[in-house]
């Protein structure tokens, strides 16, 4: 049974799931019937980042051009460009082996933005059932989950949550926030 997150609420990972080792980080949404002029390309993001909340350096920015995080043991993966959106289910995945992520990265911060979303006048008040749920990989289990209830009629760009460490564990925070500038201004937000 997943536990479900409201806004800004936390949880270990370890409380939720003893012993989670691979998990999974699926994102998903759906477009409300509106006609913008073109599809909506909406984009997941990793923010890989160390105490200060600073990146620890470009590679350290995962997204659909550096889908692999850079330590050895490649512990952060995302898997691919939904470029619709259409569809049941996750909409992008990333793959997260949590004991080989390295203690540099103190904390994961996903998100997600709407690509061009100046340009083709989209943001995301014209989106729907966004979410994001951890799995774990071993057994496919929902562990937690975080629906987004929030009207966001002019943001582009979305803190969905935050995977961090604490007191040696993994933990998560159901963020929720929003901002305009798209995927930028999370860029200049993240970058030292």
């Amino acid at each position: 049974m997943a536990i479900n997150l409201s806004k800004g609420q936390r949880i270990s990972l370890e409380k939720a799931a003893p012993g989670l080792k691979q998990i999974f980080i699926g994102l998903g949404w759906d477009i409300n019937v509106t006609d913008t002029g073109g599809d909506f390309d909406i984009d997941a993001s990793l923010f890989l980042v160390d105490s200060n909340e600073k990146l620890i350096s470009d590679q350290h920015f995962i997204f659909y051009n550096n889908q692999i995080s850079p330590d050895p043991e490649q512990s952060i993966k995302q898997l691919g460009d939904n470029r619709t959106g259409a569809g049941d289910g996750d909409d992008e995945i990333i793959d997260v082996n949590l004991k080989t992520v390295p203690t540099d990265i103190d904390k994961v911060i996903v998100t997600v933005t709407i690509h061009e979303a100046d340009k083709r006048q989209q943001n995301f008040g014209q989106v729907s059932n966004a979410f994001v749920r951890i799995v774990n990989a071993e057994n496919e289990q929902e562990v937690i989950r975080y629906d987004l209830t929030e009207d966001f009629s002019v943001e582009t760009a979305l803190i969905m949550a935050e995977l961090y460490r604490k007191d040696g564990e993994w933990r998560m925070n159901a963020v929720g926030a929003g901002c305009e500038g798209g995927l930028q201004a999370l860029v200049d937000r993240y970058q030292k």
